[in-house]
């Protein structure tokens, strides 16, 4: 099994950017250039590896390799995005390194794409990029050219290297447990292992509720690949778990006029085989609530003017600034509510509630989380 966090570090140090890794500070899959180029380099770095694994690491530096980071990304359905843009599309995983330096709610983000062996290529047109367009590495560049000949197999000894030297040990497994249960202490940090074989570690803040028992500033983190399979600063989630799966159910708060209520959003469950793998299996469960179109159409038009306020640099009265905390959450209840633009506005008020309030944002990038999770589904 391969250490993930190690795998980057070799990645890092293997000169720059070339024909089977690129690196990038961050995505933005929430706009059609963002996807654009996202897609341009799977494309191309799958067009160029026919027979071995590429890899883009992100939240990188392009200067100097310094690793800063991005915002856990926690969108299973990525697959779909590049099922439905490309031709012969490659297997793709996007997972969320954790690096000691880093803040509790940043990690390094790791792109693999799986040898595919065909040529792929945009299935229709996206921002500046037409439909049937073939890419491939020059160097550090992902370009356009027209293919001819048959692609040559120049990487795969290189990276075979560099992932074996990656592979998982006990000393690893064991510094990754007592790191973990030291800088989770406060959050009743727990491990288990699973088929003698796969150590998950997890904590978060308990709650209990009628009965039942609730977690909220959940972490969760296989061990044995160094990687996060679970992060949320806001959401509630429950855990169960048995001999051979572990699930994870994450609940939503949305309401209006703080009437909140608790809708579950999404189920994981990862089933741990005997062989050495596990898969992880993702299930949408949310039922988008439905409120009154005259309420809603009040509360759609009192945020835009909120945003308004904001663009012009107005004062806001307290109500406004207590309207201000939902204003994401209310766009986002909106939007399921048929109110197309919701999400477009909020959108235009991103780099506005970024600069206002930390937590405001946080907020934010919450409900922009939950839309992806939907409309990919």
């Amino acid at each position: 099994m391969i250490n993930k966090r190690l795998l980057i570090k070799n990645l890092l140090a293997h000169n720059d950017e070339n024909s089977f890794y690129d690196k990038k500070r961050k995505l933005n899959l929430s706009y059609k250039e963002g996807k654009a180029k996202f897609l341009k380099h799977i494309c191309a770095l799958s067009n160029s590896n026919p027979k071995n694994n590429s890899y883009i690491v992100i939240g990188v530096d392009d200067t100097d390799n310094k690793i800063i980071g991005v915002d856990f990304f926690d969108d299973s359905k990525i697959q779909n995005l590049i099922n439905a843009y490309l031709t012969h599309p490659p297997i793709v995983q996007y997972e969320n390194i954790p690096f000691p330096h880093l803040a509790d709610d940043k990690v390094v983000g790791l792109v693999t794409i799986r040898p595919n062996d065909q040529i792929t290529s945009l299935r229709k047109n996206i921002w500046k990029y037409y439909g049937g367009a073939v890419f491939f590495r020059d160097g550090s560049m992902s370009m356009p050219k027209v293919f001819d000949i048959e692609i040559k197999d120049a990487n795969s000894e290189i990276v075979s290297a560099i992932e074996n030297h990656a592979l998982n040990n006990i000393e690893l497994t064991l510094d990754g447990v007592f790191d973990f249960m030291k800088k989770r202490e406060d959050f009743n940090p727990n491990y288990k292992v699973f088929k003698e074989y796969f150590v998950l570690c997890w904590a978060g803040q308990k709650k209990e509720v009628k009965d039942e028992v609730f977690f909220s500033r959940v972490d969760i983190e296989l061990i044995n690949e160094q990687k996060r399979l679970f992060y949320s600063a806001l959401d509630e989630v429950s855990i169960s778990y048995t001999d051979n799966y572990f699930t994870i159910i994450e609940y939503v708060k949305l309401g209006l006029h703080n009437n909140d209520k608790y809708y579950k959003l999404e189920e994981t469950v990862i089933d741990f085989g005997h062989n050495g793998n596990y898969s992880i299996e993702t299930n949408l469960l949310f039922e988008p609530p439905q409120f009154d179109k005259k309420v809603l159409h009040h509360i759609y038009n009192s945020n835009n003017a909120l945003v308004e306020k904001l663009k012009k640099g107005l004062p806001l009265h307290p109500n406004e600034t207590e309207d201000l905390k939902n204003l994401s959450a209310t766009y986002l209840i909106c939007f399921l509510n048929n109110f197309e633009n919701a999400i477009d506005k909020l959108e235009e008020a991103k780099p506005l509630l970024k600069s206002y309030s930390k937590t405001i944002y946080e907020g934010y990038k919450l409900t922009m989380r939950i839309l992806r999770k939907v409309k990919y589904s």
